[in-house]
């Protein structure tokens, strides 16, 4: 990769992290799972009227969007409203690339090497270290909470990998087709509709002011933005040259949590972020996974960006 390119991956990596500082903004004046139906459905519109649909089967458009859409954003929201700091989940997060070998390895048949094997065990142990530790100083809740959204993340990754789009930012934008009406609809059920009205009755609010901006900040630049440049990178450069950048994403998340918002991580949390992020680097930096054959009729293109 030209040093350019290497300039792109990291402003992306950065734009990431800085993106759960955006998302606890909005938490700040927005019930979570109606966020989440937010999030998606400013960016479903648009892209229904402009974008044509991807030519892949339905059942991989809509089992990314339950997978990546839904249930990732559902359970991370869900666990920054319960207390998981915008840091600390910028990490947990990450746990979506073991999850991803691992399911690969058992619904697909994908052969996992031994670096594989070794960076999903330095990835949990560390996974285990952070979460015992939040379980001693502030519940295991939201922890296991955000490691779902991580699991969510993987299914959709399988979807993606299965669904092959010859143009993979068009199937990234299409799946926000995906989370709005069960979201909403989830939202009513749970949050209720006087708080989801008072949520947007009160935008002219010094905190609306500021979710607007987050939500803002999370649609254009996180999403549109960044999934756009990631998606150009990974289809001019080896995935393993392009992919170990996004493990500056949870440290910028962490550093941009302390600045901004005074978080300040552990010692013991540190030492399990160190093997995460190892393990993840190890388990991607080189080709670990071997696919086998996959019956899917369209032509073999690009995969989709983790983005």
């Amino acid at each position: 990769m030209p040093p350019r390119h290497q300039l792109l991956a990291v402003l992306v990596a950065c734009t990431w992290g800085l993106n759960f500082l955006a998302i606890d903004a909005s938490l700040g004046h927005f019930p979570p799972f109606f966020l989440v139906a937010l999030r998606f459905a400013v960016i479903a519109v648009p892209t229904v009227l402009l974008l044509p649909r991807p030519q892949v089967p339905v059942r991989w458009l809509v089992g990314y969007g339950l997978g990546f859409g839904t249930l990732q954003f559902l359970f991370l929201y869900w666990g920054m409203e319960a207390g998981m700091p915008a840091g600390m989940a910028s990490l947990v997060l990450q746990a979506s690339a073991p999850f991803t070998l691992v399911l690969g390895a058992a619904l697909l048949g994908e052969r996992v090497g031994s670096r594989g094997v070794l960076g999903v065990v330095l990835a949990g142990a560390g996974l285990g270290v952070v979460g015992w530790h939040r379980a001693e100083a502030a519940g295991l809740l939201p922890f296991l909470l955000v490691l779902a959204g991580a699991l969510g993340w993987a299914i959709g990754n399988l979807c993606s990998r299965l669904a092959r789009p010859p143009q993979p930012l068009h199937l990234t934008l299409w799946m926000s087709v995906v989370p709005p009406v069960p979201m909403l609809a989830l939202a009513l059920a749970v949050e209720g509709p006087q708080r989801i009205g008072t949520s947007l009755t009160t935008l002219v609010s010094p905190s609306g002011a500021l979710a607007l901006a987050g939500l803002a900040y999370t649609v254009l630049v996180g999403t549109v933005v960044g999934s756009g440049v990631w998606t150009w990178l990974m289809a001019r450069h080896p995935a393993s040259q392009v992919a170990p950048f996004s493990m500056l994403v949870p440290v910028v998340g962490m550093s941009g949590a302390w600045v901004a918002l005074g978080e300040r991580a552990a010692p013991l949390e540190l030492a399990g972020a160190t093997l995460v992020v190892g393990g993840v680097l190890l388990a991607t930096l080189r080709r670990g996974v071997r696919a086998a054959p996959v019956p899917v009729p369209e032509p073999v293109g690009a995969l989709g960006s983790r983005a």
